[in-house]
């Protein structure tokens, strides 16, 4: 469906529930505020639930930001790019729109997201449920929010495993028994040098009966293109030349999301509520988000294809209630998201062929030909799917909040599965050197993933004084992890490996690798091919595969005969410990100690070990303030945090992602945030200073005890990859944002205003390590040098519009000066270091916005 077929349909379904008899509702429920309110809702007391219950956020003893509905509407807020530029102890990286990793607080040691890598240590939450996934973090469009809450630090005593270095709950509104009401809102823009976008959102919140309601959502959006694929060519040993010319075109990097949301809120009784919801989003991408800077600005040259279909459904119930005088809250969530995409891989061919050439490139060392014999062109290109499913339960109970002593406590239990493809397809491959089963297929990942967290929690806080609060918790977990199935090169059985060719010399694998593919799958005798290879024994009889797809499986147990998963367990406990002081109602101090971890998991590639769970402890005092008659509010922590062995991803041989666990980390840092109102003026502003270093020396081979020793798979001598006092990459050290807002009333229902916005960060790593070994020549080479540090920025939005009535109109430019801010750094093969990429924020965009409320 065009972008203008589908905003038809959504307008006109908007304008058949505004034509309904409902339209004639109490007026005063969608007159536009006055400047009182308008003040109010940057300073009226904020409620939310980061605690379990429904608390003034100044109330709250943790550092917390919550950007509510009426900021979230006005900043034209609608994704999570957009809103953490807010959130000045959120980092992330993102190579292409859906697959994001969040960090916090400068716990970040480069190369997460990986669908088979580690888990995420920043955990996402939509209202009661997690949605934190293994692939990159759910882009949840945003619309008719409540509010975004940002919770920094660990937050594992009620929230778990993925809540590591913080958590981000997005809440959304509720369906409302009290009257009918909706809304929509429409957008046109058009990106500097780039393609027009858009978006269309619409509301309806319908009252069933007065014990029940229905709330809908509806949005589509798109997003231009600003980066160009223009026309070049490759040349390989062998005399081939390629070029482009199927694929130049110009902005092709647009976006389209769409979807929608459904919530049905029943009170059954005065004491119990039930509140099934239902989430589907669909986005489909095309192109490149990262330019190469060696082509030119907000260019590339791509030879395959480029796209990525995410889609996601989310089916979730929520229970509250009350036995007795307890709060009961059950909380249960599926989530099916389904992704598949296409990428030029002709980077890793260009570099491999290179580095190569001693040989005869690619068309020499690995016999890329056809079925005939001839020498084919060896670009690749990537095409993967990953099938996601998550589904979670929690219950748990609170005491009454007004009593001395109170209780959140409660039981969590989640299961979390993805079945991995990927195909690096060379089209024409010959039989021979394909995997088996799959011509023209040179290598293939065809797995299946399982993670399982079972945990019981609970929290004590106790007034010593009515001013003075104790609080202690825990969370007991258990992990279960497994991995199964095959990656790697294939190997045909009938090919004779002393037929005379030079890749005899590793005569398992026509591909030319006998630590892959089908060289270490299960034979039913209980070897492996590789074994039974060399011992002259039988190598016809393999077991069979253990994932659908797959030709065999060699990565698994053997135990009497059959397959099993990879398993990895482990169990614990985290703790925290709080003491708040509050000598005045406009003044809260508190100490915090808490601890969050990390599961360890299985490496995809099975000749590499397993990785062990990593933790933070975190020591942190904060201040919350309300001065100046409610008019100015003033909250801060400061916090030091030690993260023990973390998980540290990287691209290692033939660019296959391996996770091990790496030296100790200190982490320092600042936060503030600060909101003003005076008048017809609103300021906010917030900010962080991080100083996150490593403590001990990370070895390009892990050792225990930190010391650089002994020799790596390789062979080669281990070396220092990164020197203790290393700072941790992808963290500014620095990082501001700064909102302003002047309104001007016009009469007794229209007002006029003005607002800026303008964010900073300084600049970062892109890699922690300067030092690894070249592939090929054995070089040391300096990864981070090579990838390039992600240059400081500073960007700022603006709008003017007014309100009158029922409707509102804007005209807004983002990244006025139209700056290059970078937001990632990356390359396509993992051991070459040609040609990094960059993927910038949007051009300058200039657009309007216009809204109506029914």
């Amino acid at each position: 469906m065009t972008f203008n077929r589908r905003c038809v349909a959504l307008l006109l379904a908007s304008a058949a529930f505004a034509a309904t008899p409902a339209w004639a509702q109490d007026a005063t429920t969608s007159n536009p505020p006055t400047d009182d309110t308008a003040r109010a809702d940057i300073q009226d007391d904020i409620v939310v639930t980061a605690q379990k219950r429904d608390e003034n956020i100044q109330d709250v003893p943790i550092s917390i930001q919550a950007i509510g509905t009426r900021r979230l509407d006005q900043l034209n807020i609608s994704n999570f790019n957009e809103y953490t530029q807010l959130l000045p102890s959120v980092a992330f990286q993102t190579a292409q729109p859906g697959v994001t990793t969040v960090y916090m607080r400068g716990v970040a040691s480069g190369g997460d997201g990986n669908h088979s890598g580690s888990l995420p240590s920043v955990g996402t939450y939509l209202d009661e449920q997690p949605v934190t996934t293994i692939g990159g973090t759910l882009d949840i469009h945003i619309y008719d929010v409540a509010r975004i809450e940002s919770l920094s630090g660990p937050q594992g005593t009620l929230y778990g495993a993925s809540s590591q270095a913080g958590t981000i709950r997005i809440i959304t509104n509720k369906p409302d028994a009290s009257s009918f009401y909706g809304r929509v809102d429409g957008e046109l823009n058009t990106i500097t040098d780039g393609g027009m976008g858009g978006k269309l959102e619409g509301m309806i919140n319908a009252p069933l009966s007065s014990a029940a309601a229905l709330r809908l959502v509806g949005f589509y959006q798109r997003d231009g293109g600003y980066i160009d694929n223009v026309p070049g060519t490759r040349s390989f040993i062998g005399g081939i030349t390629v070029d482009n010319d199927d694929f130049v075109e110009k902005n092709y990097n647009d976006t389209e999301t769409w979807g929608g949301r459904a919530a049905l809120k029943i009170d059954l009784d005065d004491s119990w509520t039930v509140t099934p919801t239902v989430l589907y989003q669909e986005l489909r991408s095309h192109g490149s988000y990262g330019f190469d800077p060696k082509v030119g600005d907000l260019d590339v040259q791509r030879f395959y294809p480029e796209y990525r279909r995410d889609r996601f459904v989310q089916a979730a119930m929520t229970i509250e209630g009350k036995v007795g005088n307890w709060d009961v809250t059950y909380a249960g969530a599926y989530l099916d998201r389904r992704t598949a995409s296409s990428s030029d891989y002709t980077d890793y061919s260009e570099a491999y062929d290179s580095l190569y050439s001693s040989v005869g490139g690619l068309s020499g060392y690995f016999y890329y030909q056809d079925n005939a014999g001839n020498t084919i062109d060896p670009r690749q290109n990537v095409l993967a799917t990953d099938h996601f499913r998550k589904m979670s339960q929690e219950l748990r109970v609170a005491s009454p909040a007004e009593d001395r002593f109170r209780v959140v406590a409660g039981a969590f239990y989640q299961r979390q599965s993805n079945l991995i493809h990927q195909d690096y397809s060379i089209p024409n491959l010959g039989a021979q050197v394909s995997v088996n089963g799959a011509p023209g297929t040179l290598w293939l990942t065809q797995q299946k993933r399982v993670d399982k967290d079972y945990a019981v929690f609970g929290e004590a806080s106790f007034d010593l004084l009515p001013t003075l609060t104790v609080t202690g918790g825990g969370r007991a977990y258990i992990y279960d992890n497994s991995l199964i199935g095959f990656f790697g090169f294939g190997r045909n059985p009938g090919v004779d490996p002393d037929d005379g060719r030079p890749y005899t010399a590793s005569p398992f694998n026509a591909a030319g690798s006998s630590r892959t593919g089908v060289a270490g799958c299960y034979l039913q005798n209980g070897q492996v091919f590789r074994d039974a290879y060399l011992d002259g024994g039988n190598t016809d009889q393999f077991l069979p595969a253990a994932v659908k797809g797959s030709f065999c499986t060699n990565l698994a147990t053997l135990a009497s005969g059959k397959l099993y998963p990879k398993k990895t367990e482990g169990q614990g406990a985290t703790y925290r410990l709080n003491l708040t002081w509050k000598p005045t109602d406009a003044v809260l101090l508190y100490g915090t100690w808490s601890r969050g971890f990390r599961p360890g998991g299985i490496n995809r590639r099975g000749d590499v070990q397993d990785y062990g769970a990593d933790f933070l402890t975190n020591y942190e005092v904060g201040w919350k303030t309300t001065l100046a008659g409610g008019l100015l509010r003033w909250n801060g922590a400061v916090y030091q945090q030690n993260w023990n062995k973390f998980q540290f991803a990287f691209l290692g041989e033939n660019s296959f992602t391996v996770i091990q666990n790496g030296p100790n980390a200190r982490i320092r840092g600042i936060e503030s945030d600060i909101n003003l109102s005076s008048g017809p003026l609103t300021l906010t502003a917030s900010g962080a200073y991080t100083d996150a270093t490593t403590r001990q020396d990370l070895c390009l081979e892990a050792r225990a005890n930190y010391v650089c020793d002994g020799l790596i798979a390789s062979g080669q001598p281990n070396i220092v990859s990164a020197p203790a006092g290393t700072r941790l990459p992808i963290t500014p050290r620095f990082k501001v944002s700064g909102t302003a807002r002047y309104t001007v009333p016009f009469g007794p229902t229209t007002r006029g205003y003005i607002q800026g916005l303008v964010a900073h960060q300084s600049s970062a790593a892109s890699d922690i390590r300067s030092a690894v070994y070249s592939a090929g020549t054995g070089d040391v080479v300096n990864p981070a040098a090579a990838l390039g540090r992600l240059r400081s920025f500073t960007t700022g939005n603006a709008a003017i519009g007014a309100e009158t009535g029922n409707f509102t109109f804007e005209l807004f430019a983002q990244n006025v000066w139209n700056e290059r801010a970078e937001i990632t750094r990356f390359q396509q093969c993992g051991s070459c270091y040609q040609r990094p990429y960059i993927v910038p924020v949007t051009p300058r965009t200039i657009g309007i916005r216009a809204g109506a409320k029914f």
